[in-house]
Parts: C-alpha cells; structure tokens; sequence
C-alpha cells in the first residue's frame, strides 16, 4: 500500500481538522483500539490542532501534533496505526508472528502466506477475519508489519494454504521512510 510513497507524489492535500472532526476521529480510533484509551490524550491531544493529509489512491493519513504520522485509512475504512505508533505501544494489536523464512519476504511488502504462520516459529492470537493485527518476526521484540487478516485464525491453521495477512505498511516502506510531514 505504501510501497513507492513520496510526499511530492502521494499526498494531495495538507489540511487543519475541524473540532467535530476531530472528535469524531478520537472517538472512532478509541472505539477501534480499546487499549489505547488512557494513551489518548497524548497521542491527539484535545487542545493541540489536528491535521490530516489526503493522499492519491482515497487514503489519508492523520498526522500528531509534531507533523508525525500515526493513523492511516483507506477510503472509509478503519483507522490503521502506523508501525512507529505500534513500537510505542505494542498491546494495542493482535499479534501474529512469522518464522524466520518469511521475514524477508514480509520486509519487501509481501503478503504473509498460511504456512509462514503455522510453521515451528509461527504463532497467532485469535482474531476474526478481516482483523487488523500486528506482525512479529520470530525471536524479534518489534512488529515488522501491519495487516488486514484475509479469514480466522481458526481457518488459516485449518487450511493452511493461501494468503493469510495482506501487508499494508511494513519497515522501510514509503510511510516508514518519509516519518513526518515536514521531511
């Protein structure tokens, strides 16, 4: 999703939050991430400004007070953590973790395959389909991805075959790279 991402390319527009908006937008990503409740406050603060950049592709990307980005969504979907956010707080999403074998595929944006995750290294919460969740390589403390699962935990180790996770941001994709709105 943000393999090529460039600023001069992508992002289309940069533009201040109104306040109904804003709340709107806390209220929804509260709803979303439970865990994230008693962090709220320093993520989008309710006194700082809000911005929100609107991207090529209907996707906007929602940046913190200090020009970093934190959430993205595509079209009216669900409001996605950006992997700086997830290294600073972990336990806001399920987590799925890959064998050695797949990290260097899963590092170059490809989707995570069933036998990636249900192999010896492999392991996963359970989570219904379409469930965004973090990616873990095995013997690694931080997530290397984040994705949008494509069936349960139940089917993926039932069937075993087929694309489990579809990457949507990963280490050193274009929104990893680019990190704030000012660079």
């Amino acid at each position: 999703m943000f393999r090529k991402f460039t600023k001069e390319d992508h992002i289309r527009s940069h533009s201040k939050v109104r306040s109904s908006e804003q709340r709107g937008i806390r209220s929804a990503i509260i709803d979303q991430y439970p865990a994230l409740e008693e962090h709220i406050e320093d993520i989008l603060p309710k006194k700082s400004d809000l911005y929100v950049c609107k991207c090529t592709q209907n996707r906007q990307v929602i940046l913190d007070p200090n020009g970093e980005f934190i959430f993205f969504q595509c079209r009216s979907g669900p409001f996605i953590p950006t992997l700086r956010l997830l290294h600073r707080y972990p336990d806001i999403l399920p987590k799925y973790q890959v064998d050695r074998g797949a990290i260097r595929f899963v590092l170059s944006g490809a989707n995570i395959m069933s036998p990636g995750l249900t192999s010896a290294g492999g392991q996963m919460d359970d989570v219904p389909a379409e469930s965004i969740i973090a990616v873990y390589a095995e013997g690694k403390e931080h997530a290397l991805a984040i994705g949008v699962t494509t069936a349960s935990t139940e089917t993926i180790r039932s069937e075993n075959k087929g694309i489990a996770v579809e990457n949507t941001h990963y280490l050193k994709d274009g929104l990893w790279t680019l990190r704030r709105h000012g660079d």
